[in-house]
């Protein structure tokens, strides 16, 4: 019989996808089969599963840590925004429809079955499963039909572990005003909390566990400090994006509005001889960089519209006299054909707009996502390297003839008479080192990180010996409950 407990927060961003990685890894190190399970993800930063669909990407990366193949049971329902109001709502790997925030509140309690139908199935191959909630379950305005926190935990008969974030101030507040303003049958699932994020001597607040403990009745689990390694780690949150380097190659990427798949940069970040720019909203493109890589996005031509406001449109076209390199991929390889056609209506009122016009391609939205794990070649070396494909659309024109990548044996990606722009639909590509160090000496720089895979799995190796020194997870694990085959 499996067990399980849920990693819920005080509020967004309190680290629970780090939590529940370091937690996996932990209990894979101890020997024990564990999963990963997210009921509800709102993220543009999504995976390919093996299993043929899509999952958060932190639910990508709590299964590496968890030395468990990706599956669509480990997020059921994933939330792509696609505006300010609207969102793409992925149910068990498959795009089931957009809709507006009103209009998915509706549709909650009908995902339930399907959040519960997954979480069993994955409980019935592990011995553990640890649940990570989303946002914080004191926005008790959404309690009614809630997948995402305390709904799911009482419908599962999960118990809760609630952590807050000291780093941002008023953890106290955070988590004994969640205890407060919880219904008491909510407050009562929660067995114990935890603080996240401290810098510092962490006795310093041991009177604060003292008070928290005394108001709430939860028990203790310890003070996790601040996890200097967290930047090796792929972030979640377009908020958590920082670049990173101080390397003589500069490669600008400009931040758009529902930029996805940003973990492309993680790879480039870590190499010491590469500075990563991210440029946002009210920033030009600088006149110094290598390169300009314009990252994926999940409204291709809404983040198109935003580029030629923020002028950036103007910045590349000097960037590209000036003898720059550009690098487009998914959504960003669309931008820099000459239109993009959207007869169908898929991101927006039917019809088409002019691109970038910096290839010779031109690319329809079609209704068809690909999802796709895909084996690749670099032409131009012979480098193998293994990425993924999850997009809409398809891009054609005669600088298709001078595709730089065969994926699975087809011609992949586009590139203008001069080579130095280049597009292609092919995420993952520069966490492969072979493929990495010829990309950047191609375009004069060196590549001196070596292993980038394998410095992500001692990270997580690190995180779990940080969890381990600091928390009392046997008291944490203690907590958790069976979970009831149904």
């Amino acid at each position: 019989m499996a067990k399980a407990l849920m990693i819920q927060g005080a509020g967004s961003n309190v680290g629970k996808s780090m939590i529940v990685a370091g937690l996996c890894r932990y209990l894979s190190n101890q020997g024990f089969t564990v999963a990963p399970f997210k009921p509800q993800n709102m993220s543009n930063n999504a995976a390919v599963t093996e299993d043929g669909g899509e999952i958060g990407r932190a639910q990508a990366l709590q299964a590496r840590a968890a030395r468990r193949a990706t599956t669509t049971d480990m997020n059921p329902v994933l939330l792509k925004p696609e505006s300010e109001i609207g969102a793409q709502v992925i149910v068990q790997g498959q795009r089931l429809t957009t809709a507006k925030a009103r209009d998915y509140a509706r549709l909650k309690p009908q995902l339930l079955s399907k959040v519960l139908e997954s979480f069993h199935r994955l409980a019935s191959q592990v011995d553990w499963v640890i649940v990570e909630g989303a946002g914080s379950p004191a926005e008790v305005n959404l309690r009614a039909g809630d997948i995402a926190n305390m709904g799911f935990a009482e419908a599962a008969d999960v118990p809760v572990c609630l952590f807050g974030d000291i780093d941002r101030g008023g953890v106290i507040a955070q988590l004994v005003g969640t205890h407060v303003i919880l219904p008491p049958e909510d407050a009562s699932r929660i067995t114990s909390f935890g603080i996240n994020k401290f810098r510092g001597d962490t006795s310093l607040f041991d009177d604060g566990m003292i008070e928290i403990a005394k108001r709430t009745n939860w028990a203790p689990v310890g003070i996790l400090p601040w996890f200097q390694e967290a930047w090796r780690l792929p972030a979640e949150d377009v908020l958590d994006i920082s670049g990173g380097g101080d390397g003589a190659f500069k490669i600008a990427v400009p931040k758009l509005s529902r930029i996805a798949n940003f973990d492309d940069l993680d790879p480039l970040s870590s190499e010491p001889g590469v500075t990563v720019d991210i440029i946002s909203p009210g920033r030009p493109l600088p006149g110094d960089a290598d390169l300009v890589l314009i990252p994926g996005s999940k409204s291709t031509i809404s983040d198109l519209a935003d580029f030629r406001t923020q002028g950036w449109d103007i910045d590349l076209l000097a960037h590209v006299r000036r003898g720059g390199h550009v690098l487009g991929i998914c959504g960003g390889y669309q931008m820099l054909g000459k239109k993009i056609i959207d007869a169908d209506g898929i991101e927006g009122p039917p019809g088409e707009v002019a691109g970038l016009e910096l290839l010779d391609v031109v690319t329809h939205m079609i209704p068809h996502k690909r999802l796709a794990l895909s084996n690749a070649i670099h032409l131009a070396s012979g480098t193998r390297v293994h990425g993924y494909e999850i997009h809409i659309g398809r891009s054609d024109g005669p600088d298709c003839a001078r595709a730089w990548l065969s994926v699975d044996g087809r011609p992949e990606g586009a590139a203008d008479a001069t080579g130095r722009i280049r597009g292609c639909y092919l995420h993952g590509l520069f966490a492969g080192d072979a493929f990495r160090a010829a990309f950047l000496q191609e375009l004069g720089s060196a590549s001196q990180l070596e292993n980038f895979e394998d410095s992500v799995d001692r990270a997580l190796d690190t995180l779990a010996r940080h969890m381990e020194t600091h928390l009392d997870l046997p008291k944490l694990l203690e907590t958790a409950g069976n979970v009831i085959a149904r």
